[in-house]
């Protein structure tokens, strides 16, 4: 393979691995760009503050407080981002916390969510330098204020310790109420730079309208644990969900036989993964299925994976060197590749990609005994045909669900659409839960 085919395929899979529902919306070379631009032209900082307005659903963002942020950062300038989305969270929950002492609880409570996620907006772009000290402290800030609003909760949320290898595994236990009553349970994880407060909006809530509690956890590569603990990711999640699974089943208000699992973006693969060797989950939600990351990546060029593979393996210097030179003037590839050497805890692009091979649901698939469902975005080319892939490597019960651009659907996760997204995600989950009881 030549290396200029390398470099164009990095340009264009560099939303890959934005993978807790982050999407460019690229395709192949000459098609066109469907992503929807607002605002910036730069696409990564479009589609975050897309990402951030999408929070608004659920209360985590207001609209006008986004526009106004986004229209004083500087094009491509993560400094800038940086500084104009912390300015604007320091003054909410400055404001939280005056509706605390005065005793309103219901707004500190709404202003504490949207703190906490502005500050998640803010430490985003941090990840281009991993030992940034600001990365702490801000990811602290915005867990803070989810914690302070959790207590402020019209139902009961636990923060909670769940044992894992020898340490724990932080979560919340979102309850539908204090009756101690047996319900449906959804255990929800993020992907590759999602974090457990943001949790709540992507599922968490939806879950809790419909009568589920929802059990969501942070594992290895995710939130605290890549941030304080420095565990790394790994491609055997079922040895990261068992446990959660055990802990899920210590506690009265959890059905045993209605246990479902979800993973959103990179979760995608993890979930099934997971669900493939824990028979205790009773149904899986991949949001957007994955059968191989690493086949994933290879098909936005013609090269096959095996080749892609070779040159890693017979050119890693030169890949490298030029890969990074390349990312000083991509913000997307820059950050894409930091967070992803972070994360995997390696020290070279090279080695990043090639942690990747693991990362397959090839002879394992058929494994999966629950029911399924795999969904896919019309405009989500962050790995293409791989949710249809894993659909028919599937022998379990399954439902495949095609969410499209003319619904405003179509983005990675359907971010921006949670609204229809946890509709027919739900519904799914209700009517496959109501033929589990019959």
């Amino acid at each position: 393979m030549k290396l200029k085919h390398v470099i164009l395929v990095l340009v264009l899979i560099s939303t890959i691995f934005t993978l807790s529902c982050t999407s460019q919306g690229a395709g192949k070379p000459g098609e066109s760009d469907t992503q929807m631009k607002l605002v910036f032209q730069d696409p990564a900082f479009s589609y975050q503050l897309v990402r951030a307005i999408g929070h608004t659903y659920y209360g985590g963002a207001d609209i006008g407080e986004c526009l106004s942020i986004a229209h004083r950062i500087k094009e491509a300038d993560f400094e800038s981002w940086y500084e104009e989305w912390l300015k604007t969270a320091d003054r909410i929950c400055e404001i939280a916390n005056n509706c605390l002492a005065d005793g309103h609880r219901v707004s500190a409570r709404e202003t504490y969510l949207r703190a906490s996620m502005y500050y998640r907006s803010a430490e985003f772009f941090l990840h281009v330098n991993p030992t940034d000290p600001r990365i702490l402290e801000t990811w602290g800030k915005s867990h803070d204020c989810f914690a302070r609003a959790a207590q402020l909760f019209p139902f009961p949320v636990e923060a909670v310790e769940i044992p894992y290898e020898g340490t724990t595994l932080p979560g919340y236990f979102f309850l539908v109420d204090d009756s101690g009553t047996p319900r449906p349970t959804l255990i929800l994880h993020t992907g590759f730079d999602g974090t457990l407060e943001e949790l709540y909006f992507d599922g968490a809530a939806a879950a809790l309208r419909r009568g589920y509690n929802c059990l969501a956890f942070e594992g290895p590569g995710q939130g605290r644990v890549i941030r304080e603990q420095k565990i790394h990711f790994r491609a055997d999640w079922e040895k990261v969900v068992t446990p959660v699974v055990d802990y899920a089943l210590t506690r009265p208000e959890v059905d045993p036989n209605r246990i479902a699992l979800m993973g959103l973006s990179f979760g995608g693969y993890l979930a099934p993964r997971a669900a493939a060797y824990e028979h205790r989950i009773a149904a899986c939600i991949a949001n957007g299925g994955i059968f191989s990351v690493f086949e994933g990546m290879a098909a936005h060029f013609q090269e096959s994976p095996e080749d892609l593979k070779e040159y890693l393996i017979q050119n890693p210097s030169d890949f490298d060197d030029q890969v990074m030179e390349m990312a000083k003037s991509n913000t997307q590839l820059r950050w894409a590749i930091q967070q992803g050497m972070w994360t995997f805890g390696v020290a070279s692009p090279h080695e990043w990609m090639l942690k990747y091979i693991d990362y397959t649901m090839r002879g394992i698939a058929d494994k999966i005994t629950c029911p399924t469902l795999v969904c896919d975005s019309e405009a989500d080319q962050d790995f293409p045909g791989q949710a249809r892939k894993l659909y028919n490597a599937l022998i379990s019960p399954k439902e495949f669900m095609f969410f499209t651009s003319e619904e405003s659907a179509g983005e990675h996760c359907q971010v921006g659409a949670s609204a229809l997204s946890h509709q027919r995600i739900f519904d799914w989950l209700d009517e496959t839960f109501a033929e589990i009881d019959q």
